[in-house]
């Protein structure tokens, strides 16, 4: 259950975090497309002319606001990026196989060892042990060799002026515009993601004003060019969100065949209690007795790896609200520091739905009085207990998964 490394082989600690803007993932589908018309170049001089008051009247350097914002361009591959739905979900499997795969065990491994010392200090600052660093810096900049090559300043401020989300990227532009006025970075060299998370550990601007430390005492903090305030501050950020040093993400488990996955639902119970009722660790072999609260995740469904999940795995899904990616951070974590495979890995050939495929799902179940609410293309919480719904009227398991079966029980196409 604890997450503890001996002196000898806990090795070199790593960076991390996650970009709180990261592409939504998993079960987790795009907002409605915004049709808005293109802003016209003198729009776009107007607003950015008021985005420049705004940051001066925010605190903001009127020399900083002023030469910046002059050199501000319009991306429209930016909007682009930002209106551009996926066709399809993404399988757990694929997902996974993607990000967890060998070459990033055996870099993160590397990665582990190479880093010692700095990780050792920062997991005695923080809590937070070296693989679950590795496996966030990992995922987020392949550990280091990709931060985004976005102009950050040009990118929120088109993406500030546009009517979608301007409020959030207003924010967001100001404290970019901070962040060069304390020297951390020259404008022209803050470069990062399309959305504006950046450096190592890609955090966007708040979260770096908020969290970002300097560890190497250069007198800056710099997440692009420096790992040690780069792992420093993500140690430190996931500390905040609550991050408990002493325990692990989670487990694989595996289920007894008669098991009941309506409790598969987000309730959260001793491993007690879920012993009590037949769950083993993936080998088999009884889980603890502790009052440790977990609760239990099929991302796949019922033919797929089930995980029981503990707080820590709240931490991860603070960054990115994706089961599906936060699964990953852990089994990457657990790979790096020596664990091997899934025991019960995820079927391949799962169905990738598309959002049509889904709003189509909603409205078969709904027109059997399966209530999913108003169809919108997004498989959350409703389709999903409606799918158990239909499952369990249907004699079918009832994991509240959409697979083959559900799909050709209610004649629902898909895109495969």
């Amino acid at each position: 259950m604890r997450f503890t490394l001996s002196r000898t082989s806990r090795g070199p600690l790593a960076l991390i975090i996650a970009s709180i803007l990261a592409p939504a993932t998993g079960t987790a589908l795009a907002q409605e497309q915004n049709q808005a018309e293109p802003i016209t170049q003198q729009a776009f001089f107007e607003c950015k002319a008021r985005l420049e008051q705004q940051a001066i009247d925010a605190g903001v350097s009127q020399a900083t606001a002023s030469q910046v914002m002059a050199q501000v361009e319009h991306l429209d591959r930016v909007i682009e990026l930002d209106r551009r739905q996926p066709e399809f979900t993404t399988t757990f499997a694929d997902y996974l196989n993607r990000r967890v795969n060998e070459a990033r065990v055996s870099k993160g491994r590397e990665m582990l060892a190479e880093h010692r010392d700095l990780l050792e200090r920062v997991t005695d600052e923080t809590g937070v042990p070296a693989p679950y660093l590795v496996a966030f810096w990992g995922l987020e900049t392949n550990f280091g060799s990709y931060f985004g090559k976005m102009s950050v300043p040009s990118a929120l401020t088109t993406l500030a002026c546009d009517a979608r989300r301007s409020t959030f990227f207003t924010q967001q532009l100001i404290a970019a515009l901070r962040i060069i006025d304390e020297g951390a970075i020259p404008a022209d060299q803050m470069e990062g993601s399309w959305a504006g998370a950046m450096g190592h550990v890609q955090f966007m601007p708040t979260v770096f004003l908020q969290h970002a430390v300097d560890a190497d005492g250069d007198g800056r903090r710099d997440l692009w060019n420096s790992l040690p305030d780069a792992m420093m501050s993500a140690g430190k950020f996931l500390q905040s969100m609550g991050w408990d040093g002493d325990y692990r993400w989670g487990r694989e488990v595996l289920l007894p065949d008669s098991f009941d996955y309506n409790l598969a639902d987000g309730r959260r119970l001793a491993l007690s209690e879920w012993r009590n009722m037949g769950i083993t660790d993936a080998f088999g072999n009884a889980l603890s007795r502790a009052d440790i609260k977990a609760k239990l995740v099929v991302p796949a469904g019922h033919q797929g790896p089930a995980f029981l999940v503990y707080d820590n795995f709240r931490v991860i899904m603070g960054w990115n609200r994706s089961e599906f990616y936060a699964i990953a951070v852990g089994h990457l974590a657990d790979r790096v520091a020596g664990a091997g495979k899934l025991q019960n890995p995820p079927p391949e050939d799962a169905p990738a739905l598309s959002r049509d495929n889904i709003m189509e799902l909603q409205e078969a179940l709904t027109d059997r009085g399966f209530d999913t609410g108003k169809p919108d293309g997004i498989l959350g919480p409703a389709t999903r207990s409606a799918i158990r719904k239909f499952q369990a009227a249907s004699g079918m398991v009832a994991d509240g998964y959409p697979g083959q079966a559900v799909l050709a029980r209610l004649n629902v196409s898909t895109g495969n």
